[in-house]
């Protein structure tokens, strides 16, 4: 099915289900194609293509919505499709606030080139990416004989999406990504069993790291925690890495959202317009950023994508509303949720952060824990390293952190200038102070 077909298609679907009753209708269907790679010792433990197709139904009749998805996408199978989801809504709860966005949001969608699409996908032939997937591996394990093992992998895909509602709306995006990295695990005396992981992603596969550097990485990281320990409880300095530093801030994020917000299960609420952290927090929401890996002219309701200072010098400037909740809240939809994360970055790079530290953590990863929407809770655990005289000293685990998010982004003290690229979220390494260790 090409593009055209696919328009034409969901523009069908779109008015047959307006024909069964609906008032409303949206209609999104992708296609989509996946390629995965695994090497392990050696050997070719992986090879996996999927392509997909499928159909998304939104309908809302009589201020009642249902949301129905099917891969079957002949035109008689979809017949019945359409009027089972028709039918089947009439028997759900009516809810006022149920339809599609007022148009008006539609419109404005800033005209650039966001370079998500690599046009060289087609020429990618599956024995260069077993290649890739076996040379990162070889990589890896030439760093040292304390490894056990290395998983490398490669994956690229190419997705093409089109998106019509009923009142107005119509939109196309087609876009690649490619993945690749390894997980390695080493031997830490009789028992211990240490493991990381290095991955990087891109739209355009010219853009990824070469296999040497990939494999390298990832052995580093596993190798540098062999004889991790716990230390003792207390208040430390602390920097997060930046490729860690993710899980910080989607704690901030769901808090932030249109549900959290009506359901009064939001320690933001109330916020907009007033100090929430450290003036070093500047946080910022663009979906026009080049190559970005969230990267969008429109969200997946159709509204047009607006570059939005979320969090200006720790001041909360916006929140990310969808239209449901925009409406039962009765304020202006954004977005549901965010596309290429930025920050107003700072000038050190993260040796220069560790070399001004006396002594504290350098966060390298989050294991468990959790975060209270509601009241701003939270307890992680962490692993990384001991930073004494501005050197990393010696590998940490079995630790955790703990403190309130209202509090906590207060504490932030330096942004670093290191924003990790292979991620939507381009966050640097954080740093900081006064933060509550447990251990020994």
């Amino acid at each position: 099915m090409n593009r055209k077909e696919r328009r034409d298609l969901a523009h069908w679907a779109m008015d047959r289900a307006l024909k069964a009753g609906a008032d409303q209708a949206a209609v999104s269907i992708n296609l989509s194609r996946d390629v995965e790679i695994e090497f392990r010792n050696k050997q070719l433990d992986k090879l996996q293509e999927a392509t997909r197709n499928g159909l998304y139904l939104e309908v809302y009749v009589q201020q009642r919505y249902s949301g129905q998805s099917t891969n079957d996408l002949k035109k008689d199978s979809l017949e019945r499709f359409i009027t089972d989801s028709v039918g089947g809504a009439r028997y759900l709860t009516k809810d006022e606030f149920r339809s599609l966005p007022d148009p008006k949001y539609y419109g404005g969608q800033v005209q650039a080139e966001l370079k998500i699409l690599d046009g060289s996908y087609p020429a990618v032939e599956t024995p260069d990416r077993v290649k890739m997937a076996s040379s990162i591996e070889a990589a890896a394990m030439a760093q040292s004989d304390q490894i056990i093992s290395t998983t490398a992998g490669y994956n690229d895909t190419h997705s093409e999406n089109v998106q019509v509602n009923s009142n107005g709306f119509e939109g196309e995006e087609e876009s690649t990504s490619f993945s690749a990295g390894a997980e390695v695990t080493v031997k830490d005396g009789e028992s211990g069993r240490p493991e990381d992981w290095f991955y990087a992603t891109t739209r355009f596969r010219t853009d990824l790291p070469d296999a040497e550097m990939l494999g390298k990485n990832a052995a580093h990281r596993a190798l540098r925690k062999i004889g991790q320990k716990k230390l003792e409880s207390g208040t430390y300095q602390m920097i997060v890495e930046n490729r860690a530093a993710g899980r910080l801030l989607g704690a901030m994020q769901g808090p932030m959202s249109g549900r959290s917000l009506q359901q009064k299960s939001s320690f933001l609420e109330g916020m907009l317009g007033k100090k929430i952290a450290s003036e070093k927090l500047t946080v910022i929401d663009d979906p026009f950023v080049e190559k970005g890996l969230g990267s969008r002219f429109f969200d997946g309701e159709g509204l047009a994508a607006k570059r939005r200072v979320v969090i200006e010098k720790g001041v909360l400037r916006h929140y990310f509303i969808d239209n449901y909740y925009g409406k039962k809240l009765g304020m202006e939809p954004t977005t549901a949720w965010p596309s290429n994360v930025l920050f107003e970055y700072g000038t050190q790079t993260l040796d220069e952060m560790i070399a001004g530290i006396k002594r504290g953590i350098l966060v390298t990863g989050f294991i468990g824990g959790n975060s209270n929407s509601t009241t701003g809770d939270f307890s992680f655990g962490i692993v990384g390293l001991l930073v004494d005289a501005g050197k990393t000293v010696r590998p940490v685990n079995e630790m955790n952190i703990s403190g309130n998010m209202k509090e906590f982004w207060n504490q932030l003290s330096g942004v670093g200038n290191d924003p990790y690229l292979y991620s939507s979220m381009r966050i640097p390494s954080l740093c900081f102070e006064g933060v509550n260790f447990s251990g020994l």
